[in-house]
């Protein structure tokens, strides 16, 4: 077994081995958590704190997606929204789960809601936390993420952006996450998925706004007020066009919601998802 708690199971999914954290045995609903896109990124280093939290009640399943994390990263294979989420779907019928509940961060987010409106019979209930998946202008936070290049220097500048709280924004963290972003393959593939102009990227993620007012899923959306990497604009506007939302906004918390409000997060999305539990 490897030392690194990064490396989970390999899992089928279609036609390359995809690295799934698989844990947690409760009745409940399971739920895929579905990660971000910044540099060195891996479903691990992204829900550290959540998953143990969740899996107290149910099964948490958060795998790699392509292109990051210790997933294979297929020669030609082209990072789309398409590809990302046949992979989510892939991931479901090899673990033999008819239904989940959905947690996306950011891009995660995003793809959470592309899956939830391509294959709403498979998804429960939904949380979009700091989420992509609707139009607007790229931010500086965004572009600078997206725009790395592999330094310490680099890393330690966008970890301003993720945070509002000072005190996380350490360089022992940006060491952790600028090694993370040099393995082999990882600054590689990272560099292909959104070269510049990168508004483009912005408007591939977005889902239409009619199907976003279609979705019938009981949807949590969630926000940090001081967000400067996606703007909260965006959750205000997913919070107006699906029917079923309810939106929490943290204040003092930018991007980071899981992390900086960890306590306050595993608690807001575990009762949320126990709610549907006591209903079914």
């Amino acid at each position: 077994m490897s030392q690194n708690p990064e490396i989970a199971s390999s899992i089928r999914t279609g036609g390359f081995n995809s690295n799934v954290h698989d844990v947690g045995t409760g009745s409940g609903t399971p739920v895929l958590m579905i990660h971000g896109s910044g540099p060195g990124v891996s479903a691990w280093a992204n829900w550290r704190q959540a998953i143990p939290a969740l899996a107290r009640d149910r099964r948490v399943i958060a795998p790699d997606m392509v292109g990051f994390g210790y997933t294979d990263r297929p020669a030609g294979i082209e990072y789309s929204m398409d590809t990302w989420v046949r992979q989510g779907l892939d991931l479901l019928d090899a673990l033999g789960l008819e239904r989940v509940h959905l947690v996306g961060n950011s891009f995660g987010g995003a793809l959470a809601m592309a899956l939830a409106i391509r294959a709403p019979e498979r998804v429960q209930r939904l949380v979009l936390m700091g989420s992509v998946g609707v139009p607007f202008p790229i931010t500086e936070g965004l572009d600078a993420v997206w725009g790395y290049q592999a330094s310490f220097e680099n890393m330690r500048s966008i970890m301003d952006y993720f945070a509002w709280s000072r005190e996380l924004v350490t360089d022992e963290l940006a060491k952790l996450r600028y090694e993370a972003s040099i393995r082999p393959g990882f600054q590689e593939s990272f560099s292909a998925m959104f070269p510049a102009p990168r508004q483009r990227w912005v408007d591939a993620m977005t889902s239409a706004e009619t199907d976003i007012r279609a979705l019938p899923h009981e949807t949590l959306v969630i926000h940090g007020r001081e967000d400067k990497v996606i703007p909260l604009s965006n959750s205000l506007t997913l919070a107006d066009w699906i029917p079923n939302a309810q939106l929490h906004v943290f204040g003092h918390c930018g991007h980071w919601t899981q992390i900086e409000h960890s306590a306050r997060f595993n608690r807001l999305v575990g009762d949320f998802l126990a709610e549907a539990d006591l209903q079914s």
